[in-house]
């Protein structure tokens, strides 16, 4: 396999891809992105070993390691698969994610139907209400369908009989945690809480509003963080692998 990017998304969720393009799209005019994406069939049991696997099978005989990213249930897959094949890992960059990866919108959503006796679509529109803000009713609607999709297609661990949680560490390559201090699933203290495990070159930003989906409504400002996070770890690889070449020749 040539080298034909530096760069891969993960994505989890294909009804969710709408909301990563505005910042793909950004990220693209830089690097070399590619989109990986995971589509859970009705039969298959909800499992992030399988997507990690699946992307390892993927990724196997690339020659080269990569910068991995991807945004909520995304991002736990590309968390999992760095710590598991950190050889096929440059870098880690992770959006709305917490150190507690398994503290996402579905475990926020079950906790709900658990605790309160209200219908599963008065849960999806208070989810749309505190992941995307505020919305009129016609786009409350139509985000409803789409969380509601999404609970179908992620292999999320959660369901509303057990709430299950990940592994909390760090990885060894370098790492970026953004998030939103408007997002109250992924909130400050969650992000704050990755400083146990951070190393001296990984990276804490959060975009000062967007909620949950803070990458989508405000794609330039993140986008630059990023870039800037990945050129920095891209050249300095770069570097460290020509003279490693030159030592040997």
């Amino acid at each position: 396999m040539s080298e034909l990017f530096d760069v891969i998304w993960l994505n989890a969720s294909p009804i969710l891809t709408r909301f990563d393009r505005p910042l793909l799209q950004y990220l693209s005019k830089c690097m070399k992105v590619a989109q990986w994406e995971y589509h859970q069939t009705k039969d298959e049991a909800s499992s992030i070993d399988i997507a990690v696997e699946l992307l390892y099978e993927f990724l196997e005989e690339y020659p080269h390691s990569l910068h991995l990213a991807g945004h909520g249930m995304g991002g736990a897959i590309a968390l999992t698969f760095a710590r598991r094949y950190p050889k096929k890992v440059r870098s880690l960059t992770l959006l709305a994610v917490a150190a507690q990866p398994a503290n996402n919108w579905h475990a926020h959503y079950y906790v709900q139907r658990q605790l309160f006796s209200i219908s599963r679509e008065q849960v999806l529109a208070h989810s749309v209400r505190s992941l995307f803000g505020k919305q009129p009713p016609h786009t409350t609607k139509k985000l409803m369908a789409v969380l509601d999709k999404d609970l179908e297609q992620s292999p999320s661990p959660h369901s509303l009989f057990r709430l299950v949680n990940l592994p909390k560490s760090g990885v060894s390559m370098p790492m970026m945690v953004c998030g939103s201090k408007s997002d109250p699933v992924v909130n400050s203290l969650a992000l704050q809480d990755w400083q146990n495990w951070f190393k001296p070159e990984d990276r804490l930003w959060e975009c000062p509003k967007g909620h949950h989906f803070f990458h989508y409504y405000y794609p330039q400002q993140v986008g630059e963080q990023i870039i800037s996070f990945w050129q920095h770890h891209h050249a300095q690889a770069l570097t460290t692998s020509a003279m490693t070449s030159s030592a040997f020749t």
